[in-house]
């Protein structure tokens, strides 16, 4: 019986699954924002936290925490991408049904295609780009592809090095200033021997504070 159901309910034309597709990627695109204010937010109140690590002499935790922020500003220019391609997505599936209303069918498109594939890898959109691809493949607008696995760059060993001279970076724009006050002998140790171990009297607490906050910047990366 259902499949009779089927057989007898109306398909959508091109211009309700247009509608649909573009209202879901207008909505995406209203997540990835909302993540990237919340990132944002949350790399102000680690900023604030190197600053007070830098004057404490704690290069240790400042490295740390840059670490954290340049992890942070990474994912914030993956999801900037993010949006502009699912933007692009919805422009070129407009052109799709433009072209639908002379020919009478949605057409395949290969840059719906290599958009959709590439945002499959992509961790915050994945699953929304596996069911636009399944209803994509449906409709006539794509093929069927084989999903590769889901991109996981961002914590790969071979950025390692790159990560590192980021941090540099960081902490000389936001701990730079504060850095600076410290006697000469002091900085240079420091800034060589970043990793050392903060001294106990210092302890505990300050480093409960951090874990803390570089658990809610990666609870929001993520």
């Amino acid at each position: 019986m259902e499949k009779v159901m089927n057989i007898l309910k109306p398909k959508p034309n091109p211009q309700q699954l247009l509608r649909d597709w573009q209202r879901r990627l207008r909505q995406e695109c209203r997540n990835i924002e909302r993540q990237i204010r919340d990132i944002q937010r949350e790399e102000k109140n680690v900023q604030k936290a190197i600053k007070e690590a830098a004057k404490r002499n704690d290069m240790g935790s400042a490295k740390s925490l840059a670490k954290e922020i340049v992890r942070s500003k990474r994912t914030v220019n993956r999801l900037y991408e993010n949006k502009a391609q699912l933007n692009s997505i919805s422009m070129h599936l407009g052109e799709s049904v433009a072209i639908a209303r002379t020919v009478g069918h949605l057409s395949k498109s290969a840059e719906v295609m290599k958009l959709v594939n590439n945002l499959m890898k992509a961790p915050e959109v994945a699953m929304t780009m596996q069911e636009f691809s399944k209803e994509m493949t449906k409709a006539g607008v794509m093929e069927e592809m084989v999903n590769d696995a889901v991109d996981s760059a961002l914590d790969s060993e071979d950025i390692e090095d790159e990560i590192e001279e980021e941090v540099d970076k960081v902490l000389t724009a936001i701990a730079g200033e504060t850095t600076a006050q410290l006697p000469e002998a002091v900085r240079k140790q420091k800034l060589k021997q970043p990793a050392q171990a903060v001294e106990e009297a210092e302890g505990a607490d300050d480093e409960e504070d951090l874990e803390e906050l570089r658990a809610r910047l990666a609870k929001v990366r993520s």
